[in-house]
């Protein structure tokens, strides 16, 4: 592929995640779109304008014979779309989580290796400066961990509508917690050995087997211990609704929100606003030697930004051959872990890994 002919992409799923990729690919010269899929018209931002919205994610492919394909649709159809673009030919971008099943994830990854094609996954938080420091200070501090992670949205109106449509094939856990999953394996290099799980059904607008709150616990081989709550809907209380603590025998690093930040806002799941670390060292008398110290990332990316980075080294991946193959068993490896929480969930049993 010559390293100055732009990179045709096709486009599957308009909801916000595949709108703000499609802009990424709009706004940044190595990429041309070669089609948008979707189920049925949406409005495109000004960007977008002229781009015809196909229904036809089969067709596109045939049709277009793009050099990559950004898989922004549900989640249950991750796996099939993307096995279907690998064996078109395409680089893949797809959304987290990569997958519905353990088993897909890993055919999506068998494709993508005996292919040589390219395979990212939309990590986002892989691409924040704010977290990428957050993760460095954790790992100076060394481990045991305690992992304290939360994200609660108190949706209502089209984001919630958006929810009972996620919740459909995927619990809040597995939806979001692939991410925060990514980020405790990012700090301790131990492997995840157990995971405990537990949901609860807090609305009548969602399937009787579905739960729109949960909260999982997983344990890890060094001894670190880690836990993650999602809770989506009206209900859902805002309190707390941000907790990302990592506690190591040497102190804890922090993110610290604004006070007028909320759940739903989607820049709030991304921005970090402050990050607060503190050390555990004492002195003579058991006082602490050194004073909290407070990291601002005042201008950090915004949601936008952050799609266009993430896009950005989709393309340097391509470009530079980038060997990807811890960024793929690591995508296994969180959605493993939700998946086996979602289980202990529904079998009201721990689940050894």
């Amino acid at each position: 592929m010559s390293a100055d002919k732009p990179i045709r992409v096709v486009v599957a799923g308009l909801g916000n995640m595949g709108r703000s990729h499609a802009l990424a690919y709009a706004t940044n010269p190595g990429f041309e779109i070669a089609a948008l899929v979707n189920r049925s018209d949406v409005e495109l931002p000004p960007a977008l304008a002229g781009q015809t919205i196909r229904r036809s994610f089969a067709e596109a492919l045939a049709d277009e014979k793009p050099d990559l394909a950004c898989i922004a649709t549900y989640s249950d159809s991750h796996a099939d779309y993307a096995v279907q673009a690998i064996e078109a030919g395409c680089h893949v971008f797809v959304e987290k989580p990569l997958a519905t099943t353990v088993a897909d994830a890993r055919r999506v990854v068998d494709a993508a290796k005996a292919s040589g094609r390219k395979l990212v996954i939309g990590y986002i938080l892989r691409h924040h400066p704010s977290w990428m420091r957050l993760i460095a200070e954790a790992r100076e501090l060394g481990g045991p961990y305690v992992f304290r992670m939360n994200l609660n949205q108190q949706s209502s109106g089209a984001t919630w509508e958006t929810h009972k449509q996620l919740m459909k094939t995927t619990s809040p856990i597995v939806d979001c917690g692939v991410h925060y999953l990514d980020v405790m394996c990012q700090i301790t290099d131990a492997e995840p050995v157990e995971v405990r799980g537990m949901g609860v059904r807090l609305s009548g607008e969602i399937d009787p087997s579905m739960y729109n709150y949960g909260h999982l616990q997983v344990l890890f081989e060094d001894g670190s211990v880690g836990w993650y709550e999602a809770g989506w809907g009206p209900m859902i209380s805002e309190t707390a609704f941000f907790v990302k603590d990592v506690i190591s025998p040497n102190g804890c690093v922090s993110i610290v929100m604004a006070e007028n930040a909320k759940s739903d806002d989607i820049d709030t799941h991304t921005k970090t606003s402050t990050i607060r670390l503190h050390s555990a060292t004492t002195g003579a008398e058991g006082q602490f030697v050194k004073e909290d110290r407070l990291l601002s990332m005042e201008g950090e990316p915004g949601h936008q930004d952050l799609c266009d980075l993430e896009q950005a080294f989709v393309l340097k991946a391509i470009r530079e051959d980038i060997d990807l193959t811890r960024h793929m068993e690591d995508a296994v490896k969180s959605l493993a872990v939700c998946l086996a929480a979602d289980e202990s969930v529904r079998t009201g049993k721990a689940v050894r890994l």
